[in-house]
């Protein structure tokens, strides 16, 4: 195990961004009591820092957004010493002012996902605190981190839905009419297995679409997702490393340290 990289910062990165170092990296083969994660973590310099890197849907989209496995995924990263993760992501945009290109780093997130684990504590009586499901220091070290080329909005709520389908017209109108901004499938229940052990955790959202009922036309399709995603890759992999190195300490912040006295259900390193 001596051998094994220990980084105390990770990357979770989504659609399109499935690779962070290319060949200069260490990669990390982790088993966990919840599978294999979505792929082998990769090992790399940041910004002067370790930093683990992740591709949550695997190297080659294998797995849609239902179907990743979360659990093990949260879990392979704190077995080999994560504390603070950032989590890039695709979202669509509720608000017609916030079009593709813009980063959102939002400070809610509403849950609309059906039959996903989204607990390590099936047995016992655990509460977990999650007012406020993302890391407040990583949120300000994205927000400092803006690029020139995507506008940034420091905050927003992001409705999390189940997929693999995008919303029906209705639906966006609904979750616009509650005055949610982001839509998205991937950020729950990565969060909040992030809090149960005790990780930091920020989503950075780039907007590739408006969500189908804001405007006419065909709706949102997964190649334009993807299209846009890719144009704007090489500022938003700049935002994000950037963010990692304005990050002040690597060790987990109070915030997110919830369950002091509470015995998690890993062997913490």
């Amino acid at each position: 195990m001596s051998s094994v990289p220990r980084p105390a910062l990770a990357i979770i990165g989504g659609s399109g961004f499935y690779d962070f170092f290319g060949d200069d990296a260490t990669t990390v083969d982790i088993d966990t009591p919840y599978g294999a994660p979505s792929a082998p973590i990769t090992v790399g310099e940041v910004a002067g820092r370790q930093v683990a890197f992740l591709p949550r849907h695997g190297r080659k989209h294998e797995y849609s957004p239902h179907t990743v496995p979360y659990q093990a995924n949260m879990w392979a990263l704190r077995s080999i010493g994560v504390r603070r993760v950032f989590a890039p992501c695709a979202v669509g945009s509720l608000r017609a002012d916030w079009g593709p290109g813009t980063v959102a780093v939002p400070d809610q997130l509403v849950d609309r996902t059906s039959g996903r684990a989204q607990t390590y504590f099936d047995n016992g009586g655990v509460h977990v605190s999650f007012a406020d499901p993302y890391c407040a220091e990583l949120r300000t070290a994205a927000i400092d981190s803006a690029v020139e080329e995507l506008p940034m909005q420091p905050g927003g709520t992001m409705v999390v839905v189940q997929g693999p389908r995008f919303s029906t017209r209705a639906e966006s109108r609904w979750f616009a009419a509650q005055g949610w901004e982001l839509v998205n499938m991937t950020g729950y229940p990565e969060a909040v297995l992030a809090r149960e052990i005790e990780m930091c955790y920020a989503a950075i959202a780039l907007v590739t679409d408006l969500d189908a009922g804001l405007e006419a036309g065909e709706g949102v399709s997964a190649a334009a997702v993807f299209a846009e995603f890719e144009r704007n890759l090489m500022p938003f992999k700049r935002l994000v490393q950037q963010a990692v190195g304005a990050v002040d300490g690597v060790d987990t912040c109070e915030h997110c340290r919830v369950h002091a006295g509470v015995t998690l259900p890993l062997e913490l390193p």
